[in-house]
């Protein structure tokens, strides 16, 4: 069986890095895809080769990639996965947008659907400086579209991870999907467990004003 992984971006380490280390360690074999890979630190990759998408090329790519998101459905697009049997995207903007072949299955591991395009559009359009420019409206107009574009991705989806119940509220909200939970791994040797619940001094109400 021949398996692709695609990510997101490859930009810097972070959770869903470190979900992404767990799926190649599960599948070794599996080729990877992502839209630019700026990654310094090679680890959570396992020394795989990066298939990345004509936006690497594109000018100040490295510091500025989140400006071309408009591009970027575009760009997932572009990839050709038809000789893979299993695709497996790990997905918190657009991996989930790839082309799917009726004989292939499709597994999506959702951290969020694209944020930038919904909650978090403003943000980003500050982030791109692209609030106040004579393009902001041309923007703005195709962060409307993507949105759509990101409810409709979902149809492609075999099955539906979400990485906890919070974020499987989210799909279901914008993509009226169902998604199992899978939690992201976590290193729990780093904490200690509690085993007594911590009681605290009841406050009267004119100390909750004092802070």
């Amino acid at each position: 069986m021949k398996v692709a992984i695609v990510h997101d971006w490859l930009v810097a380490p972070g959770g869903a890095e470190k979900v992404l280390e767990q799926i190649i360690e599960c599948f070794p074999d599996a080729d990877l895809f992502s839209i630019v890979d700026f990654l310094e630190d090679r680890r959570p990759l396992g020394g795989k080769p990066v298939t990345t998408s004509f936006i690497q090329s594109l000018p100040f790519a490295r510091r500025r990639y989140r400006a071309y998101l408009p591009l970027m459905p575009l760009a997932v697009g572009q990839f050709d996965l038809s000789g893979y049997d299993l695709l497996i995207t790990s997905s918190y903007a657009l991996a989930r947008g790839v082309l799917v072949g009726p004989d292939q299955t499709h597994v999506s591991y959702a951290h969020s659907p694209m944020r930038d395009a919904w909650d978090r559009q403003h943000h980003y359009l500050r982030e791109a400086n692209l609030t106040c420019r004579p393009g902001s409206w041309v923007v703005r107009a195709l962060l409307h579209c993507l949105r759509g574009w990101d409810s409709r991705s979902a149809n492609s989806v075999d099955r539906l991870i979400a990485n906890s119940q919070f974020a499987a509220r989210r799909v279901m909200k914008i993509c009226r999907r169902d998604a199992a939970v899978i939690p992201p791994p976590v290193d729990v040797h780093k904490f200690e467990l509690c085993t007594h619940k911590a009681m605290h001094e009841p406050r009267s109400i004119i100390s909750l004003f004092a802070y």
